[in-house]
């Protein structure tokens, strides 16, 4: 949908620093595995392939074939430039450590969310997904009073939502639906638009098939 919290960085760039492979903790070497897993789902949600990925971002397809198979480790520089040009915020690429190994991309606990978006734009999401590989991704969207997606958006995906408290009004193929608490919706590949009419915010469950963000 595009449209705080501390974070811990995923992967802290070694480029001007070379470790031996035995300085490499576990934790890190997770970190960088689910890091990888987004840059790579990222890029297939978008329909591009390696070489243009690198030519884009002034790089070889060898070096962007490694970073998504967590060979190579992107700088802070470089997550900036595939935010850019995949269209999300960078702190998608940021996430709070996950203290318990058996919950490392299988459990999302309320307090160590990804935030997407900010409050003036209207719209604040919250990935609920361990992470952007798989099928789909499920996001918490928070919409403000009187937020609304003026321009209609039209995606190759299957959504679906449901609303968990407020107002929620969607335009799917050219027909409102005004939704509350406890409604849900589902729509393939049609143009789409939202507002949220109420004077309190507006929460909706939304699940996307394939991921976007």
């Amino acid at each position: 949908m595009k449209f705080g919290t501390h974070f811990s960085p995923r992967a802290i760039s070694t480029e001007n620093l070379a470790l031996p492979s035995t300085a490499i903790r576990p934790e890190q070497e997770t970190a960088e595995r689910l890091l990888a897993g987004d840059i790579r789902a990222l890029r297939k949600a978008r329909g591009l392939t390696l070489a243009e990925i690198g030519l884009r971002l002034g790089r070889s397809v060898g070096w962007v074939s490694q970073v998504e198979r967590g060979l190579s480790m992107p700088s802070l520089g470089d997550l900036r430039a595939f935010a850019e040009l995949f269209g999300v915020p960078v702190s998608l690429f940021f996430s709070h450590d996950v203290p318990v190994e058996s919950e490392r991309g299988v459990v999302v606990r309320a307090g160590s969310r990804r935030s997407l978006g900010t409050s003036e734009s209207g719209l604040v999401e919250e990935l609920l997904s361990p992470d952007l590989g798989g099928s789909f991704e499920m996001l918490r969207s928070v919409f403000a009073p009187g937020a609304e997606l003026k321009t209609e958006a039209r995606r190759p995906t299957e959504e679906a939502g449901y609303v968990a408290s407020g107002t929620f009004e969607i335009e799917i193929a050219g027909v409102w639906h005004r939704l509350g608490e406890g409604d849900s919706f589902r729509f393939d590949g049609k143009p789409f638009r939202w507002r949220n009419p109420g004077a309190e915010p507006a929460v909706v469950i939304w699940v996307v098939s394939p991921p976007v963000y």
